[in-house]
């Protein structure tokens, strides 16, 4: 019998992850240790969309905690393991970094642990499209060189790259990397552009347009991204050294601009735009190609930017209004 562990269950891409697979009849334990980086009622709510299945058990834990995790391997003996759960978002890595460190690198070690010491069929955990910096060579492909990172979250997403590679190759465990690329949709993160573009069209306040408005994202929608990891969950790598690395994301890089006209028309308002200058840590373009997962399972995502803002902004409206 399958047993999957959701870290990060109480995240966005966390808990539509973990309904696709209860759905399916999959026993999931989900933990998260529910910080405030942003309201913790948004991962409350996310929660309550999972406890109504009964195949479906929450526990409040923080995976740098090693003690705590070390038991919970032991204790339910888990054939899958899917590892969401980080510190988020580039720009707050500059303000607290050792939030990332905590997170990122002793957290992701305590599940490799884990992993190591209560062999799993499989871990998929997610990496990030920010390893590829400032690559200027487009679409992003797995095989370019990211040693180059633009921001401490970066570094750590590459670092954790790395040492599921080290215990791949030490301890034979099947480790999945996935690159995600601007994940967005209903019950989506309040620190990204959806939401504080949203937010701010229907409350009639100015939006912060980055670097004049040039710049693209290969925004993908989250029912696409569910599709990709539960679709290679059940292909790990058989290779002599069981790893593996896939970009994820929507294979179409959309224009700023577009994206804004997407929210207007979903909102039914007209934007007031703050032009300014990049960012620190910010890069202008992201395009993924995601040929490899194609070839593997078949990869295809489907959602066109309008559907899919206009179904964050329809959730949102609820959301905001309960």
């Amino acid at each position: 019998m399958k047993k999957y562990l959701i870290t990060g269950a109480a995240g966005f891409i966390g808990m539509h992850t973990a309904k696709r697979l209860l759905e399916a009849g999959e026993q999931v334990v989900g933990i998260d240790n529910l910080n405030d980086y942003y309201d913790p009622a948004l991962k409350h709510y996310r929660l309550s969309q999972l406890s109504s299945y009964r195949n479906f058990r929450f526990i409040k834990m923080d995976i740098a905690d090693r003690a705590a995790m070390a038991t919970l391997f032991a204790q339910e003996k888990f054939t899958h393991v899917i590892h969401l759960a980080a510190q988020a978002g580039v720009r707050y890595s500059i303000e607290n970094p050792f939030a990332y460190i905590d997170s990122n690198l002793i957290g992701t070690m305590c599940v490799l642990e884990g992993c190591r010491h209560h062999p799993v069929e499989h871990l998929v955990y997610a990496s990030s499209s920010s390893v590829y910096g400032m690559n200027a060579k487009v679409p992003f492909s797995e095989t370019d060189q990211v040693d180059h990172p633009v921001s401490l979250y970066a570094a750590t997403k590459k670092s954790n790259e790395l040492m599921a590679y080290s215990y791949a190759k030490l301890y034979k465990i099947p480790a999945t990397g996935l690159r995600f690329f601007t994940v967005y949709g209903p019950a989506g993160r309040p620190d990204m552009a959806p939401w504080l573009f949203t937010e701010a069209i229907l409350k009639d306040q100015p939006i912060k347009v980055f670097n004049h408005g040039k710049m693209q994202r290969d925004f993908t929608y989250i029912d696409d991204i569910v599709e990709g990891v539960v679709g290679i969950l059940q292909q790990p790598s058989k290779e002599e050294i069981p790893y593996n690395i896939f970009n994820i994301g929507n294979n179409q890089p959309i224009e700023l601009e577009r994206f804004i006209k997407a929210i207007e028309s979903a909102c039914g308002k007209e934007a007031r735009k703050i032009m300014l200058s990049m960012q620190a840590g910010d890069v202008e373009r992201t395009f993924a190609d995601t040929g490899r997962l194609e070839k593997i399972i078949g990869y295809k995502p489907r959602m066109e930017i309008e559907e899919g803002v206009k179904r964050f902004c329809d959730w949102y409206k609820k959301w905001k209004y309960l």
